[in-house]
């Protein structure tokens, strides 16, 4: 109880703020160029997280104009070598939750769930694809590295914007805020793959300057209070190969990959805070399910 009092007296704050007016700012003086301050700032910043920099693919502080530049680094192409596994984690980052979609519903946090549809911001024919599906929460800290990449070779199918507000997407935050990821804003990505329909749900919060695709651009911040929806033509498309990056964040958040439970299904030792790279296996496919995976 204590501990439950507690982190809603420090959540608190989070609903009387400005969110989306302090999260521009940030957007802003993250990209200013301000020489020896900015190089000092990055240094600071390397020494308080402990940041290893030699995997970078480029490790000096003063080749990053600006905190963003430094923020979104690329990394060497040996820093994050791909798992043989069929399915690989997009991302640097802890996972906050993981297990099976049940009757619509995903596990926020202990004693509370959030509905898919509402995650998928009423999208219910995409909603549909997964009602029985897999998901996982993927939340990464500031320390992490923040592109993010895909998990197999799709096809973009369908992208939709989702306004609303900026959380913090933290273990407090999932504790106490009803229906966290449903809330905030975000942006659903979701791809036709030899595995069955994948979706990436890139949910924003509180000082997440910006959020992009790499065939869209930056999709949020975004000043439309309504939802936004683009189908792509099969002939017009986007297609990424397994590993390529497909967006960024440019601060820390969360990403909620979602996968068809008919021909995949988890690897066995992932768990609840388990740390998780870029290119790590997450996932298999089902040997006595191969539709999919011999479709042409």
């Amino acid at each position: 109880m204590k501990n439950s009092l507690s982190d809603q007296l420090l959540t608190l704050p989070q609903y009387l703020i400005p969110q989306h007016l302090l999260s521009r700012l940030v957007l802003k003086l993250t990209r200013l160029q301000w020489g020896t301050v900015t190089h000092w700032m990055i240094r600071r910043f390397i020494n308080f997280y402990g940041i290893d920099m030699n995997i970078a693919q480029s490790s000096e502080v003063r080749d990053y104009a600006s905190f963003n530049l430094f923020f979104t680094r690329a990394l060497k192409s040996t820093a994050r070598p791909f798992s043989e596994t069929e399915i690989l984690s997009p991302v640097d980052a802890k996972i906050s939750q993981i297990g099976q979609i049940e009757s619509g519903s995903l596990l926020q946090a202990k004693g509370r769930h959030f509905q898919l549809t509402e995650l998928l911001g009423g999208q219910t024919k995409i909603a549909s694809l997964f009602k029985q599906g897999l998901f996982c929460t993927l939340y990464l800290s500031p320390k992490d590295y923040h592109r993010i990449h895909m998990p197999m070779t799709g096809r973009l199918t369908d992208m939709v914007y989702v306004p609303g507000r900026l959380f913090s997407v933290n273990q407090r935050t999932s504790r106490v805020v009803p229906n966290l990821f449903a809330r905030n804003e975000r942006v659903i990505c979701l791809f036709e793959t030899a595995f069955g329909p994948m979706a990436l749900i890139l949910v924003g919060a509180i000082f997440v300057g910006c959020i992009e695709t790499v065939w869209a651009g930056t999709i949020a911040p975004n000043r439309s209070s309504q939802i936004q929806h683009w189908h792509y033509p099969e002939k017009t498309a986007p297609f990424l190969q397994r590993g390529e990056e497909m967006g960024r964040f440019n601060m820390g958040s969360t990403v909620i990959m979602l996968l068809d439970a008919n021909y995949l299904t988890w690897l066995s030792h992932l768990k609840t805070q388990n740390k998780v790279l870029m290119g790590e296996g997450m996932a298999q496919y089902l040997p006595d399910k191969k539709y999919f995976k011999n479709k042409k």
